[in-house]
């Protein structure tokens, strides 16, 4: 027994002072500090891959969901943020290595990096979203949860040198993350608050709270850095949410609010922030979206770009005070959902100069694509037109 402690006890102080090393190698390598100076470049990070299909659901992988929420997310930043870059770590249906998650963003110098993922639990009642950073697991479910996606580097070769002999499988290896110094913990405990803030206060989806688990994803990130659990693919309702083209929307929309909050305030206190300009007056004289459609029953709809200020659950009415300024405000019911929206454009480089000057009125505004009556994701939107 006393054998076997001590066995232990210098196994894991070598593990602790191997990795601590490689820690400080790696933030003082990358020249980089917890300042920041606004953010003009964020990566994205579609958990799993390829032959990693992540959680399996009843009718789902987590790789193919983490996917489609991750590009969607992508496609809102790029069209709503002229100024952030957005790399992702994968845009297909393949297998990246950990590390070369991390390396792909730290080689970027990117300002945040956020990784998408799915839940899971042997019960099947549990449901919610859930946002971690890194840090040591405060309760067994964080700890299964930190294991389970940890268990992705047994798809590498050779992963115990390539980890410092990490086993994802090992309690024991978790003890190193009670001693790392995460330069950006406080940065990314607060971009972690403001998504949590979004899904509980604007999109009524159920908060699991602000987590922190040992995640490798996020172990040498030299940014603030999350993952976010989007929902558990365990429970049979939340799997149907997240497997729908709406719920992807639903889950990719809110955090790009939170992203838009995140940045805002980031950037205001930074003195190389970006200034927007815009102009004194907001024309929003545009047909509306049924005069525009009119008479197109027997030729292909034509894509519109449209800014979306607010939706709702009730309906708002189109003369409201909350509209003020405004003029010709859109109803569109999608899933149970009154979405509201101004402008109308064919171009794509229209619509984000308009959406500027929209957004001094309504910051979270942000564009949206429209096809006949019906919103259309905007990634399919851009393949189908030219910008």
């Amino acid at each position: 027994m006393v054998f076997v402690f001590k066995s232990t006890f210098f196994r894991t102080y070598a593990l602790v002072y191997v990795v601590l090393l490689m820690l400080s190698i790696n933030f003082h390598a990358n020249g980089q500090t917890p300042e920041s100076d606004g953010i003009h470049k964020i990566i994205i990070d579609p958990g799993h891959g390829g032959g990693d299909p992540g959680t399996i659901g009843s009718k789902t992988y987590e790789k193919n969901i983490a996917l489609s929420i991750a590009l969607k997310l992508g496609n809102l930043i790029k069209a709503n943020y002229q100024d952030v870059e957005v790399i992702f770590t994968r845009k297909e249906d393949k297998f990246v290595p950990l590390d070369e998650r991390t390396i792909i963003a730290n080689a970027s110098k990117a300002d945040l990096f956020i990784s998408i993922h799915c839940n899971a639990n042997p019960n099947k009642n549990p449901y919610g979203i859930e946002t971690y950073v890194l840090g040591l697991h405060k309760s067994e479910d964080n700890l299964d949860v930190a294991m389970r996606e940890n268990a992705v580097i047994t798809y590498e070769d050779d992963y115990s040198s390539k980890y410092q002999g990490y086993d994802p499988k090992s309690t024991e290896s978790y003890i190193i993350f009670s001693l790392m110094q995460n330069a950006y913990l406080d940065q990314s405990l607060k971009f972690a608050n403001t998504v949590q803030t979004e899904f509980r206060e604007h999109t009524s989806r159920h908060d699991r709270g602000v987590k922190q688990a040992g995640f490798l994803v996020l172990w040498k990130t030299s940014m603030p850095s999350v993952l976010i659990e989007t929902g558990f693919l365990s429970n049979p309702k939340e799997e149907a949410f997240l497997a729908s083209e709406a719920g992807q929307e639903y889950i990719a929309t809110s955090i790009f609010k939170a992203f838009g909050d995140y940045k805002k305030n980031i950037d205001s206190r930074s003195s190389f922030s970006a200034k927007l300009h815009f102009t004194k007056e907001i024309d929003t004289s545009n047909t509306t979206l049924a005069e525009q459609n009119k008479g197109s029953e027997n030729k292909k709809a034509d894509i519109l770009f449209k800014v979306q200020i607010t939706s709702s659950k009730k309906k708002i009415p189109t003369t409201s005070k909350y509209f003020k300024g405004l003029k010709e405000v859109d109803e569109i019911g999608s899933n149970g959902v009154f979405k509201y929206t101004v402008g109308s454009k064919k171009s794509y480089s229209e619509i984000v100069e308009f959406c500027q000057q929209i957004r001094k009125q309504f910051p979270d505004a942000f564009i949206i694509a429209v096809k006949g009556s019906k919103i259309i994701p905007l990634d399919i939107a851009l393949k189908e037109i030219s910008i």
